[in-house]
């Protein structure tokens, strides 16, 4: 079985540098059966949220898998229409209990919400002073959204997720983050897929006799970026894990880099809108 390595984070927890994405697996059984396959074959780390009504599922499959509960790195996230200091608290409470866990690992702000981003933030702290959860952070959150949490902060965030791929390489950002000891994580590490067409990528990955999808995860992996693939096809979760064993040559890497146009597949957080 393959061993995922780990991130260690600022206050020595260790994040593993691949995990499951559950986004939009909203067929129950599908949900379980990929988180089933993800921990069968060495995945650590699940990222779920409470937008994705998939977290009863997840922990469903938690507890069918004979892994030990502290081996399993875990991720939900507070949603938008939650957010605020006294709201946070009582969305975590109910992502707990759907998840059937005394503990979360890592807990998330979904979106940064102008006007609710510090209470937000505020209260996931206390889940943190509190040890109910093992790592603060954030997700979607711009230098200057940090910037205002860090005004008030006892504890910076530990992790940002952010949209990150070839197509958006997000360096500034990404500098801004490890000069603050902030780890990122890639949300939609693929570009939902619309990266894997690249020619300059399939060349590489001809290259390497590896798959597209190994060789961009790869890429994220040698950027010491984490990254979360979603896929619910047994094969394609097997495949995304097996980027341990090969390497980019730097110019390679450099090829990929030069890929970036600023482009986004998900919105911009600086003007987001959900109609639900």
């Amino acid at each position: 079985m393959t061993v995922i390595p780990s991130k260690v984070l600022t206050n020595g927890v260790n994040m593993p540098y691949l995990g499951l994405g559950v986004f939009k697996m909203t067929d129950p059984e599908e949900a379980i059966q990929a988180v089933s396959k993800a921990l069968e074959v060495g995945y650590r780390a699940i990222d779920t949220a409470a937008l994705y009504k998939n977290e009863g599922e997840v922990g469903e499959a938690i507890r069918n898998s004979r892994v030990p509960r502290e081996e399993i790195f875990v991720t939900t996230k507070v949603w938008n229409s939650d957010q605020g200091y006294d709201e946070t608290l009582r969305a975590f409470e109910t992502s707990l209990e759907k998840l059937g866990l005394d503990y979360i690992d890592l807990y998330l702000t979904h979106w940064p919400v102008e006007d609710k981003l510090v209470d937000t933030y505020r209260a996931i702290e206390r889940l943190y002073e509190e040890k109910l959860i093992r790592v603060p952070g954030v997700s979607n959150h711009h230098a200057h959204h940090l910037e205002k949490i860090f005004a008030t902060a006892n504890v910076k965030p530990m992790v940002n997720q952010i949209e990150l791929h070839p197509y958006l390489t997000q360096l500034e950002l990404r500098e801004f983050c490890k000069e603050n000891d902030i780890a990122v994580t890639a949300w939609s590490p693929l570009g939902r897929g619309g990266v894997l067409q690249d020619a300059t990528i399939t060349k590489i990955a001809q290259q390497l006799e590896k798959s597209t999808a190994q060789v961009i995860l790869r890429w994220h992996y040698q950027h010491g970026i984490i990254s979360i693939p979603k896929s619910v096809t047994p094969s394609r979760i097997e495949e995304n894990m097996q980027i341990f064993d090969f390497e980019l040559s730097q110019e390679q890497v450099a090829q990929i880099d030069k890929l970036n146009k600023n482009q986004r597949f998900g919105q911009n957080p600086d003007n987001f809108h959900f109609d639900f």
